[in-house]
C-alpha cells in the first residue's frame, strides 16, 4: 500500500509540471520594419465642375503604392481631404483595405469638400492624401504626400429634419397635414425643440401623445419613447428610442397629461428628451407677420389655428440672398444663420445660401425658425 501511495504522488507531481510547462507562451512576437509611406500618383487633371444632376458618375479616381510594413498583413487605407495643405480638420472620404485605388462619386467627392468647409458654388482648392495604418485600433499610421484638386461644389445639405405627428399635436396621428417642423439648434444639429401647445384636456392617458417624424408622409423613420407603448407612462425627461434608429419594432409615444404650452427638447445624439412647461401667459402674437428680403417676393405667413404662435409659409421659392420676419407693427426679427437659430427684433438678416422652394416655420415666443429645403 505504501508503495502504490507513493506512486501516486510522484504521479500528481509529474502532472502539475506538465500542466505548467504546457501553459507557457510559445507564441512569437509580432514585429514589423519601419513602414514605407504610401505614394499618391498625380492626378491627369486639376479642375472638375461638380454635377449636380449626375451625382452617382465617378468623380475622380485615386491610385497609390502601396506602403510595406515588412509583414504580410492587411494594410488600411484612408482617404483625406482638407480645406488647407496642413490638414487642420481633415474629413475622411473613403476607407478601403488591402487596396491601392479607390474612385469617388460625385456626390461622394461633393460631400467630403461640404465637409471639409468649402463653400457651395465657389472654385477652391482641396488637398488629398492618403493614411496607411494596421489593424482595427489604425496603428502605426503613415502618411502619403499631398495633391491638390480645384472642385466647384454645388450646395450639400447635410441636416436632418423632423416633424410632430399625434393627438397631442395640430396634425393628429396624420402623417401628412401640415405638420410642425421642430426648430434645430443652429450650432448642434442633433439638439431639436418645439415650444408650444400641447393637448390633453381630459388627462386620458392615451390623449396628449405624439411621436416625431423624419419624412412627412411616412411612418418610418420615427422616433419615441424608449418603453413600450401602453407603459409609456407621462415623463419630463428620458430616453428616445427610433424605428429603425434604435429598433425594428416602433416605440412608445411621448405626451402630457394635462393640455397646456410647454417645451419639448430633443438630442438625437445623446437619445435624450425633455418635456418642460412654459409660461405663455401675457404672451401675444402679432396681427400679421411677413417674409420679406432679397430672396423673395413678399410672403404672407398663417399662425397654426391649433397654437396661433407658430407660423408658417409653405413651398416658398427662395433665392441667394436674405430674409426677415417682419410683424404687423414694423418690427423686424432675424438673425445671422442660415437655415436654422433664434431671431431676435432687429437681429439682423437671415442669410440664404441657395436656390431652392423651402417650407417656413416660424415660433412667436421664442424666435426659432427654421427653413427646410425640399429639393435638396
Amino acid at each position: 500500500m505504501k508503495n502504490i501511495k507513493r506512486f501516486s504522488a510522484l504521479s500528481i507531481i509529474g502532472l502539475i509540471l506538465i500542466f505548467f510547462q504546457s501553459c507557457e507562451d510559445t507564441s512569437e512576437t509580432f514585429t514589423i520594419s519601419t513602414p514605407t509611406s504610401p505614394v499618391l500618383e498625380a492626378l491627369s487633371f486639376n479642375k472638375i465642375e461638380l454635377d449636380a444632376v449626375n451625382t452617382n458618375n465617378p468623380a475622380v479616381t485615386l491610385n497609390w503604392k502601396k506602403s510595406d510594413y515588412g509583414v504580410q498583413a492587411a494594410i488600411n487605407y484612408a482617404v483625406e481631404i482638407s480645406k488647407d495643405d496642413v490638414f487642420t480638420a481633415p474629413v475622411v472620404a473613403s476607407n478601403v483595405t488591402g487596396r491601392n485605388t479607390v474612385t469617388l462619386s460625385v456626390s461622394e467627392l461633393n460631400a467630403a469638400a461640404g465637409n471639409a468647409g468649402l463653400n457651395p458654388f465657389e472654385w477652391a482648392n482641396i488637398y488629398i492624401r492618403i493614411v496607411a495604418s494596421l489593424g482595427t485600433q489604425g496603428n502605426e499610421q503613415v502618411i502619403s504626400n499631398v495633391n491638390t484638386l480645384e472642385v466647384y461644389p454645388y450646395f450639400n445639405y447635410v441636416f436632418n429634419d423632423y416633424f410632430l405627428v399625434g393627438n397631442g399635436v395640430a396634425p393628429g396621428w396624420n402623417n401628412n397635414s401640415n405638420n410642425p417642423a421642430l426648430f434645430r439648434d443652429a450650432s448642434d444639429s442633433n439638439q431639436f425643440s418645439y415650444t408650444g401647445y400641447f393637448k390633453n384636456d381630459n388627462s386620458d392617458y392615451n390623449e396628449g401623445r405624439f411621436k416625431v417624424l423624419e419624412t412627412i408622409g411616412l411612418w418610418q423613420p420615427q422616433w419615441g419613447v424608449s418603453d413600450n407603448e401602453g407603459s409609456d407612462d407621462f415623463k419630463t425627461e428620458g430616453t428616445i428610442a427610433g424605428n429603425p434608429g434604435t429598433q425594428s419594432n416602433d416605440p412608445g409615444r411621448f405626451g402630457v397629461e394635462n393640455s397646456g404650452f410647454y417645451t419639448f427638447t430633443i438630442n438625437f445624439a445623446t437619445q435624450k428628451y425633455t418635456m418642460t412647461p412654459y409660461n405663455a401667459s401675457g404672451k401675444t402674437s402679432p396681427a400679421s407677420l411677413t417674409l420679406k428680403g432679397t430672396s423673395t417676393a413678399d410672403v404672407a405667413m398663417t399662425a397654426l389655428t391649433f397654437d396661433g404662435h407658430i407660423w408658417y409659409a409653405k413651398s416658398v421659392k427662395l433665392v441667394p440672398g436674405e430674409v426677415e420676419f417682419v410683424t404687423d407693427t414694423g418690427a423686424k426679427w432675424g438673425s445671422t444663420t442660415s437655415f436654422s437659430g433664434v431671431a431676435t427684433d432687429a437681429g439682423g438678416a437671415i442669410p440664404v445660401i441657395v436656390e431652392d422652394d423651402y417650407d417656413v416655420w416660424f415660433n412667436d415666443l421664442t424666435g426659432d425658425y427654421i427653413l427646410i429645403p425640399l429639393n435638396l
